[in-house]
């Protein structure tokens, strides 16, 4: 059943969008021909064009077919921040026919390990001040890498800047002696050329992954088909053109940076100005300097942006759209944000299982604090988490969604998959695990979540992930994560624990905070710790994390404004 269009659907799109059937890569081999001398990136004012960027691309691909042996369909890890050699990446993988794994580059070892190990990738591309957290996964054993090539930031780093550079981004290359270490530069150098591209818009492209309530984290399968959809979706609802500049400061290993702030750009032959690491200063003031006209953030980004002691010395006035998700704005916010530039903070909603969005607010008339409507192609339903009944507007479910960018399911994992998707009227839905309403306009909003997350800045915390990770703490007993209300970050993330009993007074709660920062990405490291007698259990046995936090988010309505 098609359902039908909303009345406030954006005026001349129609609701059905028709895709490109092509493989991912072709896309910049197209904008490379159309526009060859134009800059595709922008780093800290280095600019690189799309004939090179092509060129380089092919060459790194030559290599991981001819010195590291990638075949079609292998899987490729990648971890670096966002830069010119993120993108070239992403790129060569695909055309050496390969499925990129995007990992987020503040995973540690152990969750790094898990990636590899699970993926069976034998190849990644790391930054050079990252390599430490790999280095130890470069092992002949079965389930290890073999090659590994090292990007140093600072080799696209070609003209003088003003601009504040990281030191991680300025720092010199260093040499590299081990065995299966390549240096990105030797690598390009080496100017290979890759065989034929012969892997099609249904093979694998994309495998972000996503951990859930057993605590692993999931691959999600994507195909071009899946990618392609949300790319040109993106750029189609946002009216993205040529002429477009975007500020990408999104991580690109996350499905919303990756879609909307690289892939659509690339699409359509746009310019991106990328930046390694979110800084407010460098932020404004490449958005005077290269009149950014599309600002794609998170609202933490946007809250850290408008706190700028001297914001409205920029001239920002080239913006003509600024969008994101992963956390609601908070109404103030928006408004002083609105007052300054003219522009409505525009917002989405998408997992990583739909590559991006599956809805956006329309631009015309957007709703705050809303997820929007369901984009091109996209049936959402509101259902009874128990019958599947599908509920009127106003009434509280779980959503659910049909359409051409959910993933095929989570790789090698029949039994997560089979969890993940019902059968409505013959139609496959994904189950989103977060609980909302449609109101009688056909706006989405979410109201709470079906499965236990945190949500730290737009970052998605899994506790139970977290607390497998800190059982390798050789004091704790047990853990129990639960979120904790941030005026600033949405949600942190705190854990309950009981510590053995030989450890008790040996062990600070700041001990664990310490080490949980060594051990586990920062955005998913505990920021508070308490220690505590037991843990409360149900009949059955399981700790009852709900009563937990339930408890604590009296004690933050209490202590918090709303």
């Amino acid at each position: 059943m098609t359902p039908p269009t909303p009345a406030h659907w954006p005026p001349g799109l129609p609701q059905h969008l028709t895709l490109p059937q092509t493989h991912v890569f072709h896309n910049l081999e197209v904008s490379a021909r159309r526009c060859p001398d134009k800059p595709f990136i922008v780093f800290y004012d280095t600019p690189l064009s799309y004939a090179n960027f092509l060129r380089e691309a092919e060459h790194i691909a030559g290599h991981l077919q001819q010195v590291c042996g990638v075949q079609p369909g292998d899987r490729v890890l990648l971890c670096m921040q966002n830069s010119p050699q993120w993108a070239l990446a992403f790129y060569a993988i695909l055309r050496a026919g390969a499925v990129v794994v995007p990992v987020n580059p503040m995973n540690r070892t152990e969750e790094l390990r898990h990636c590899v190990t699970d993926s069976g990738a034998r190849v990644a591309f790391v930054a050079q001040d990252l390599l430490a957290q790999v280095r130890p996964l470069l092992t002949p054993d079965a389930d290890g890498l073999r090659h590994v090539v090292v990007a140093t930031y600072s080799d696209h780093l070609r003209v003088p800047t003003d601009l504040p550079v990281p030191d991680f981004v300025a720092a010199p290359r260093l040499p590299l002696a081990e065995p299966g270490l390549s240096a990105w530069a030797d690598v390009v150098a080496s100017a290979r050329q890759p065989g034929p591209l012969t892997t099609g818009p249904d093979d694998l492209c994309a495998m972000p992954y996503t951990s859930g309530t057993t605590g692993l984290p999931k691959g999600c399968m994507h195909t071009h088909r899946s990618v392609m959809s949300t790319l040109v979706g993106g750029v189609r609802w946002f009216g993205t053109s040529p002429d477009a500049v975007c500020l990408s400061v999104l991580p690109f290993f996350h499905v919303t940076g990756l879609t909307g702030s690289l892939n659509g750009p690339m699409y359509v032959g746009a310019t991106i100005v990328v930046l390694a690491r979110w800084d407010r200063e460098a932020a404004a003031i490449c958005m005077q300097r290269y009149r950014v006209t599309m600002w794609q953030a998170i609202s933490t980004m946007v809250i850290d942006f408008l706190a700028h002691p001297r914001l409205e010395s920029f001239d920002l006035s080239s913006l003509s759209c600024v969008r994101g998700g992963g956390a609601a704005m908070p109404a103030a916010l928006a408004a002083r944000l609105k007052a300054l530039t003219g522009q409505d903070y525009i917002e989405g909603y998408g997992m990583s299982e739909t590559m991006a969005a599956t809805h956006i607010n329309p631009t015309h008339r957007p709703k705050r604090q809303c997820l929007g409507l369901p984009v091109f192609d996209v049936d959402a339903r509101v259902v009874d988490p128990e019958t599947l009944a599908t509920l009127p507007p106003g009434e509280t479910g779980e959503i659910v969604v049909h359409g051409p960018q959910v993933m095929q399911g989570y790789w090698r994992n029949p039994q997560a998959t089979q969890e993940a998707f019902i059968t409505i009227e013959g139609v496959r839905f994904l189950r989103t695990g977060d609980l909302g309403h449609v109101d009688e306009e056909g706006y989405f909003f979410m109201t709470d979540r079906l499965k236990r997350m945190i949500n730290a800045s737009g970052y998605k915390v899994w506790p139970a992930e977290v607390e497998s990770l800190m059982y390798h703490h050789p004091a704790i007993q047990e853990a129990c994560v639960i979120g904790v209300r941030d005026a600033k970050r949405g949600e942190s993330v705190k854990a309950l624990v009981v510590l053995r009993p030989e450890h008790r007074g040996q062990v600070s709660e700041q001990d664990v905070i310490d080490w949980a920062h060594g051990h586990m990405a920062a955005y998913k490291s505990p920021r508070t710790v308490e220690f505590v007698e037991a843990l409360p259990r149900s009949g059955s046995g399981k700790v009852m994390w709900r009563e937990l936090q339930e408890q604590q988010a009296a004690r933050d309505t209490t202590a918090l404004p709303p």
